[in-house]
């Protein structure tokens, strides 16, 4: 059974299909080409995603964006490129935002208009899914507002990717490259956290978000062994989610793996054979 009788060649959204597609920031669409021509080589789906920074550059740097509209109408410039030409690759393709802290939420409700817009003529959203980063938030106030927007999401069937914990390093104006070593861990609870809340206060049933659990995670490129990954922590979020759940599901959660680059094949093995799906 090859890749396309699983999922289609083009844009994708929706159901996950068991295994973990890397993630590639674009900024144009020379690099959105790119990616798409290393998964058609490599025979494997790639996510196409915008960052907040990338999308106003896509959209050009003489625009204003006193408030977000130059990443707006990249991002959603970007979305519809690949939408145009995806299927002519013949790989399965996710396209995605990016981290989106709270400071750029005008960024995510401009694209989440474009989504409902699309939705009402396609019956699809625009995008596959959303970042939504609030890490630097107090944790309550972070499931709260991804609670919010994943009210919105769910029904046009967008999934929605959230972190807790923090990543180290620094990304598209984040920066935790001073942050104390014990915050790059999530723990079990946390998760458990996140689940509990969706389930007692999400008024349309959904399973489409996923988790970017922080095991040590740092953003930027450095040679295998200069980052302490822990991965094989995962295992021990899935089995708490799962004894609290109730479920035979050894992996109830999808994770997202984070600063992937120059991570070994060992750590990307482990992170996957735990539950990370990107």
């Amino acid at each position: 059974m090859s890749l396309k009788d699983l999922v289609p060649a083009g844009v994708i959204t929706g159901d996950n299909h068991g295994f973990a597609i890397p993630a590639f920031n674009c900024t144009s669409t020379s690099t959105v080409n790119a990616a798409l021509e290393a998964g058609r080589e490599s025979k494997s789906p790639v996510i196409i995603q915008f960052s907040q920074g990338g999308s106003a550059y896509f959209a050009g740097k003489g625009l204003s964006n006193s408030h977000q509209e130059a990443s707006v109408l990249g991002a959603v410039s970007g979305a519809h490129y690949v939408r145009s030409v995806a299927k002519a690759y013949g790989i399965p393709v996710i396209v995605h935002s990016d981290h989106c802290a709270k400071k750029l939420l005008e960024w995510f409700d401009g694209m989440l208009l474009a989504d409902e817009e699309y939705f009402e003529i396609h019956g699809e959203p625009l995008f596959s899914s959303h970042m939504l980063d609030l890490s630097e938030e107090p944790k309550a106030e972070n499931i709260e507002i991804c609670l919010k927007y994943l009210e919105r999401l769910a029904p046009i069937n967008c999934l929605l990717e959230m972190e807790i914990g923090v990543t180290g390093g620094e990304e598209d104006g984040v920066n935790n490259e001073d942050v104390d070593n014990a915050s790059l861990y999530t723990q079990p609870e946390d998760i458990w956290e996140i689940y509990e809340a969706f389930s007692k206060y999400l008024t349309y049933v959904t399973d489409l978000f996923t988790i970017a659990a922080a095991f040590g995670n740092v953003h930027g490129v450095y040679a295998a062994g200069n980052v302490k990954l822990h991965p094989e922590l995962l295992n021990k979020h899935q089995a708490f989610v799962k004894e609290k759940l109730g479920t035979d599901d050894d992996k109830p959660v999808w994770f997202v793996f984070h600063g992937g680059s120059g991570s070994s094949n060992d750590e990307i093995i482990t992170a996957v054979a735990a539950g990370v799906v990107k």
